[in-house]
């Protein structure tokens, strides 16, 4: 490992608004009244990489708590620092493996979940790891409010067609969707935030795919 990544690896583990692996079980059923003190409603952003999306819905929505989780401390350091360095007190950060999400919160305690450009895992072999696949889907019913949101943005058409398939199997709810945003009327501030991976896209020309459903308890 660079020096660079062991000197954010050392880092994130000060920062306040950062919560890292057996620590975060504890803040579970709890995380607005004890992590942001407030009794706001949740959001997180999975697979959240530098924390770019988490960082800007927390500037657009005040009245909400947004919680970004990724396994790799050296990218949450990134969003981390700029939350602290601009006073966003909405703001915080979870160093886990998504699939062990359920260990750290409640049932029904979270309003919305964000996926932005994950790790579409095209292989065959790997469809279990991909972040829609129906385990995963499961998982989220649960954290989730009755009628709670998810968003899904992703460059890979591949992966934007599989999650559609997913939803369509479980009958859920599609709110919008279309496969490239930027062409599209459904462009707004929210969907504009653009993360590290997403300007790399675009400037390739790629189309951007973008679908938000909820599930029905």
């Amino acid at each position: 490992m660079g020096k660079d990544k062991l000197r954010k690896f050392a880092e994130v583990a000060t920062f306040e608004n950062v919560v890292e692996l057996e620590a975060g079980k504890e803040y579970k059923g709890k995380w607005a009244s004890a992590f942001f003190k407030n009794q706001k409603p949740l959001i997180l952003e999975l697979a959240c990489g530098k924390g770019e999306y988490t960082v800007n819905l927390a500037k657009f929505f005040p009245d909400k708590n947004f919680l970004g989780i990724d396994c790799k401390g050296n990218r949450i350091w990134r969003g981390a620092k700029t939350a602290l360095e601009e006073n966003i007190s909405n703001v915080g950060f979870l160093r886990i493996q998504i699939e062990s999400i359920l260990e750290y919160f409640e049932k029904g305690e979270v309003a919305e979940i964000w996926i932005t450009f994950p790790d579409p895992q095209p292989q065959d072999s790997r469809e279990k790891k991909r972040l829609t696949f129906p385990a995963f889907l499961d998982r989220y019913k649960q954290l989730l409010v009755p009628g709670g949101i998810m968003h899904l943005k992703t460059d890979n058409d591949g992966f934007y067609n599989y999650t559609m398939e997913q939803i369509a199997l479980q009958n859920l709810p599609i709110i919008k969707h279309t496969d490239d945003l930027y062409q599209s009327s459904l462009l707004d501030d929210v969907l504009s935030i653009k993360t590290f991976y997403e300007k790399k896209y675009l400037a390739q020309d790629k189309n951007i795919n973008y679908v938000e459903w909820k599930f029905d308890h």
